[in-house]
Order: structure tokens, then sequence, then C-alpha cells
């Protein structure tokens, strides 16, 4: 089922838009293939709902007035101070006419070198490339991590479950994620001081005890002297 949002029409421009978000209400753009540009409101609870759950790859009917435009969210200014929502910029799209997007990637599954080995999951990509009709481009394509059972596995582009209905652009030999060994706590402490480290230092101390001692007996003999 495709999501749907309401809009209206906005007549208020420019820096005024400023009172819209006082109420409530975030300024919107739409524009793109066979659309007139149209200046728009949305109540910014409706969006930040539709937003969540559709991001920017899946189709959402926008409704406003007793028009229904087909869009993609293209993109979401935001304060990069206060994060304050600024303004929407949705994109119309041709229903007859491939897109190309980014598809974020949902990592399931267990690894066996990761939950018994202690190996550590490198997730290399968190999307890829794809292109689709409009209402066929996919919410997200998921990773099953439980291939990799040994260090030496590895998923790459190749090995994603592609639909019928799309076609990931990204290189098939593009690595999504890998298993790193870790280090053995023995290998890591003789890199951190080896045989020859612990016997130098020893040797040194010996020294230091050494002067020490013969610093001693002068102090002694000065003292005698003195007497």
């Amino acid at each position: 089922m495709t999501l749907e949002i309401q809009a209206q029409k906005r007549e208020i421009l420019g820096k005024k838009t400023k009172t819209l978000r006082k109420n409530g209400l975030i300024p919107a753009e739409l524009y793109g293939s066979g659309a007139q540009n149209e200046h728009l409101q949305i109540k910014e609870a409706d969006f930040s709902r539709i937003y969540k759950e559709a991001g920017e790859n899946t189709m959402i009917n926008l409704v406003f007035g007793e028009e229904t435009r087909p869009v993609l969210v293209h993109e979401v200014h935001i304060n990069p101070v206060t994060d304050e929502l600024l303004n929407i910029d949705f994109y119309q799209v041709d229903l007859k006419k491939k897109v190309t997007t980014h598809v974020p990637l949902e990592y399931v599954g267990e690894s066996r070198a990761v939950e018994e080995l202690g190996g550590i999951l490198n997730k290399v990509l968190d999307e890829v490339e794809v292109e689709a009709l409009p209402s066929d481009i996919p919410h997200e394509i998921k990773v099953d991590i439980s291939v990799l059972d040994d260090f030496s596995k590895s998923i790459t582009v190749a090995d994603l479950k592609v639909g019928a209905k799309f076609e990931i652009l990204t290189d098939d030999e593009t690595v999504v994620a890998s298993i790193t060994e870790p280090r053995e706590e023995e290998e890591e402490l003789e890199e951190e001081l080896s045989p020859e480290d612990i016997e130098v230092e020893g040797e040194k101390k010996d020294r230091d005890g050494e002067t020490k001692e013969g610093e001693d007996d002068d102090e002694d003999k000065t003292a005698k002297l003195n007497a």
C-alpha cells in the first residue's frame, strides 16, 4: 500500500515562513518530471511520521486540493544548530520511468565468526544504488550475515538478493561486510614486552643499585674524616 500525506498550497513565502513553523507547519516545494512547481505546507507531525516510515527511497502520494502526485522525498533541510525542520523538497516521478536512488541495507542474522570465534563485524556499506520504477523501489535490502561463519568469508554486492523489479547499480565486487580476526592476548603481551626488554630493565636496576651503594660508601668515609 502506497503511503499518503496531505498538504495545502502555500501563499506565505520567503522569511515569513517562520510563522508557519511556529504553528507546526513546514514549508515544502514540489518539482520534478512534468510537474509545475508548487509551494506547499505540511503539518510537521504528519511529515515526521511518514518520513520515518518512507525515508527518501519510498514513493509517497502527495495530496493537495483535488490533486494527487506520486513523489519521493528529495531533500530535507534541517537547521544544523537547532535541528529544526526548515523545508522539504518533493520530487514528482513518472510512474512509467525508472529512477535511480539509494536504498539502505539492513543487517540481519548472527555470524558464527562473531558470536563464537570473537571476530569483529565490519559493515562496509550502509546503502547501495538501485534503479527501478518508482513503485518498485525496495524500502531496504537485507544482508544475512549468518553466512560469515569463519574469518575467510565476506559478503559482496553480488551476494545480495535482488528482486525481479529492481537492479542494483553498485559494482558487484564491492565488499558489503567482512569479519576481522581478533588478535590473541598472548601475542599482544609479547609485542608489548619482549624477553630482551625484561633483561635490559633488570640490568639497569642492578647498575642503579651499584651506583647508589658506592655513593653511600663515599658519604661514610667523609663523615669519619670530619669526625
